[in-house]
């Protein structure tokens, strides 16, 4: 019975091969699509979830007071939090501190290291967090000061082998520190927003020279702090507890989040590394919802469009002696005969177009990653598809009355047109609402890429390196190299600085609590501070407001400061020429307000304006350069980059030369947002693919339907615009229903989108009216070259038509 089932299928599929091509290839290209985009969707959900503690692990970090209120404040916090949190709170199991080793580099061997993944951690790591040991003892491998545990591949690139127990290694920071190897763990997965190359002891914190002296204190919030609690312990309930704790402090408290939440919905200053979006992913999750649902409904309306041609069959059968549950049956066989081969080929797209999946998005997307529930998740959506989609075309089929249906009283069903007309109107609000949402979210990165930064960044150069050959008379040596560089012909400035706009949070510092002139206080502020010499304000081109830049002689310089716009506003001065001269104390010292410099976008367009003070220093370990000519050809700056080198490796013999175009670097901060966008648009350039298939199946056979029609109306003198326009009048009127219930919904999605970025573009009356004019030019462009087709057609020809 099923072959002969199957077998009738096959038959029926082969008989109607546009319908079934049509049908194969919206299915097939929708769960190719759901399958790449549950695959990213699932690996930015699976984040740090491969620790078996991951229900228990969270993350401490600070809120700070803003106008009165609590705000979440930097994602570290001090290295106090974790000792007196598991006094006070029982909950709290075990704690462990990492500090980031950022600006510290390895020496093995007279070779050097670099890698920006290294922290100083508690031994308590190995308990709070899952790690496998390949050789070392985890309940004592961070023990003693002066120990290291290595990753494979650290260990594997330093010493070639993971066997390396006892070996002996520096680390670089300002000055050489010994270490001495006791452990190799496993590569941490990829997954995480903490990645880990090497493990130095907490201990050795106490007498690395760069941090003595360095106590337990409420002074350095340069920590992350994570807490192993008991099972089932309420988030909110903690918060409070944490809330309570002293930290001697007014204008500070204490705050956590799961470590599982981090990568999608943490994106605080002083974060491990760039995390992902929440929103994002929900989007692009609700796409896959989209074009998946798309592929269905486009083969139920196409299936259900041809059930008027399958009535006579259906009564023949019935007449026969054929049963209902029969009939369903046989219509299910040719649907899972359809769908089946659309899910096969489906998983050969998506193995097809993972590895450029990959590649774009820089990550190792596999089925792997989703785990055993996930990817059963995944593949039983399409399963459950193929049974519910065939379902009803089968239902409808098999409960025809043979009677009617052979005295051809079905012909006028005015309810399958009605559903029909539903699911295109379905599919029209589908595309206009992801047409709303790409133009929104091109119009959003344009304006980002428009608006004035409030510098110049063109044709500067950063040059910097973790590894320092000679780290004690480091500072000394930059200066050397800013002279020699200063010295070169295509050189136009130079300038000795801590950061620069694009490096987002690193080397920045920030601190709370500041004196005025006045003697009032300002303790709820988050002031961001770096290091500048005197070339820096005029190198990067910002514009001053009121007072002087630095002056060229170092010695008049002294503890003077440059604030923007923004800080002279928070600090009340009526002026930007009132600031001019105020004495500020904090970090235990004066300092002179000598200038006020417009605000400039130092972390990019998605974060507001914040309150900047920049010291004065001659001796940065980081160089920035201006170069002269901004028509070079790219030959001229691969030249200009090799002198550059040149001087370096003149200075720096043993270091690694590492450069970057600043203003590629702050290109860099929307990079995720590019991505984004770029990813968003394909799928819905595929998903409009998929709903346009479906309109072209079934603009034909309604066309088909009423050739006779078209002719007999042009025998009666009818103009082929009229037929055009009969034809167009039903997909128009579909159209303008889907925009007017589109709007709203859209309206609100991509205002919550744009609520990510502090500066952001306007959701303008024409973006709608674009998306609107688009989706009835899709559907017109689908449908009328079929309707100009049937409206020019001989209408001798349409008459004979059967």
């Amino acid at each position: 019975m099923l072959k002969n089932y199957l077998k009738i299928a096959f038959r029926s599929l082969l008989k109607n091969k546009l319908f079934s091509m049509i049908n194969l290839s919206g299915l097939a290209i929708g769960m190719a699509s759901f399958f790449a985009i549950m695959l990213y969707v699932g690996y930015e959900k699976s984040y740090d979830k491969f620790n078996k503690n991951h229900n228990n692990i969270f993350r401490v970090y600070m809120d700070y007071t803003e106008n009165g209120q609590f705000v979440p404040g930097d994602a570290q916090s001090y290295n106090l939090c974790g000792p007196k949190i598991i006094e006070e709170v029982p909950e709290v199991i075990d704690f462990v501190r990492f500090y980031p080793l950022a600006e510290t580099s390895l020496e093995a061997g007279n070779r050097f290291y670099e890698t920006s993944k290294g922290y100083l951690a508690d031994p308590s790591f190995f308990t709070v967090f899952t790690s496998e040991m390949i050789a070392g003892d985890p309940t004592s491998a961070l023990n003693e000061p002066n120990t290291v545990v290595l990753s494979e591949t650290l260990a594997k690139k330093i010493f070639g082998k993971t066997d390396v127990i006892g070996e002996n290694m520096q680390a670089i920071n300002n000055e050489k520190t010994n270490l001495r190897v006791t452990g190799v763990i496993k590569d941490i997965p990829e997954n995480t927003h903490l990645k880990i190359s090497y493990l130095v002891s907490f201990q050795t914190y106490t007498n690395w020279k760069v941090f003595t002296p360095q106590k337990l204190n409420w002074n350095n919030n340069s920590f992350f702090t994570y807490l192993l609690t008991k099972d089932n312990v309420n988030i909110e309930n903690l918060r409070q507890k944490l809330f309570h704790i002293d930290i001697e402090s007014d204008s500070e408290r204490m705050n956590v989040e799961k470590m599982t939440d981090i990568h999608l919905y943490s994106d605080k200053p002083y974060e491990a590394e760039t995390n992902g979006n929440g929103n994002s992913v929900k989007f692009l999750f609700a796409i896959a919802v989209f074009i998946i649902l798309l592929s269905w409904l486009n083969y139920i309306n196409l299936s259900s469009a041809k059930i008027l041609e399958r009535t006579k069959e259906v009564g023949i059968r019935k007449v026969s002696g054929a049963r209902r549950q029969q009939l369903i049956l046989q219509f299910l066989s040719e649907s899972f005969l359809l769908n089946f081969a659309a899910f096969i080929i489906s998983l050969g797209l998506t193995f097809l177009i993972l590895p450029v999946f990959n590649s774009f998005l820089g990550k190792e997307l596999s089925f792997s990653v989703l785990g055993f529930g996930s990817l059963l998740l995944v593949m039983g959506v399409p399963v459950l598809g193929i049974f519910l989609s065939g379902l009803y075309p089968a239902i409808v089929l098999s409960s025809f009355t043979p009677v009617k249906v052979l005295k051809g009283k079905m012909a006028s069903a005015r309810t399958e047109f009605s559903f029909r007309k539903g699911i295109v109107t379905a599919q029209f609000l589908a595309t206009i609402i992801l047409l709303i949402g790409t133009i929104t979210i091109l119009k959003q990165l344009k304006y980002m890429n428009n608006v004035p930064l409030g510098m110049n960044l063109n044709q500067t150069v950063s040059i910097k390196s973790m590894i320092i050959d000679d780290p004690e008379n480091a500072r000394r040596s930059y200066q050397v190299l800013k002279e020699e560089v200063g010295k070169l012909s295509f050189v136009e400035d130079v300038s000795l600085v801590q950061t620069y706009p694009g490096e987002g949070y690193d080397h920045m510092g920030t601190f709370t609590h500041i004196t005025f002139q006045d003697g009032s206080e300002d303790k709820h502020t988050n002031w961001f501070n770096y290091l500048a010499d005197e070339n820096y304000i005029r190198l990067m081109g910002f514009e001053l407001l009121a007072g002087s830049n630095f002056t060229d002689n170092p010695g008049t310089n002294k503890n003077k400061i440059i604030i923007n716009e923004c800080s002279a506003k928070v600090m009340g001065f009526a002026s930007m020429n009132e600031a001019i001269g105020k004495k500020l104390h904090f970090w235990g010292d004066d300092f002179y307000i000598t200038g006020v410099i417009k605000d400039y976008h130092h972390f990019g367009l998605k974060n507001e304006e914040k309150p900047f003070i920049i010291r004065y220093a001659p001796d940065n370990e980081g160089l920035i350069v201006k170069l002269k000519n901004n028509t070079a050809s790219l030959s001229e700056v691969d030249k200009e980059l090799a002198a550059l080198e040149q001087k370096w490796k003149e200075v720096f013999a043993k270091s690694t030369f590492h450069y970057s175009f600043i203003d590629q670097k702050f290109a860099s901060l929307y990079k995720q947002e590019k991505d984004f966008s770029q990813t968003f648009s394909f799928f819905t350039f595929l998903a409009i693919f998929i709903a346009a298939l479906g309109l072209f199946g079934l603009s034909y056979y309604r066309i088909n339907q009423r050739i006779k029609e078209i002719g007999v109306r042009k025998v009666n003198g009818a103009k082929v615009s009229e037929i055009l326009a009969m034809l167009n009048r039903d997909f128009i009127r579909w159209v303008a229903v889907a925009f007017v219930i589109a709007t709203p919904i859209a309206y609100y999605v991509m205002n919550k989108w744009l609520e990510n970025f502090a500066y952001k573009t306007t959701l303008s009356w024409w973006i709608f009216a674009l998306a609107g004019v688009l989706a009835l030019g899709i559907a017109l462009l689908t449908v009328s070259w079929q309707s100009w087709r049937a409206a020019t057609q001989n209408p001798v020809e349409a008459l004979r038509y059967e």
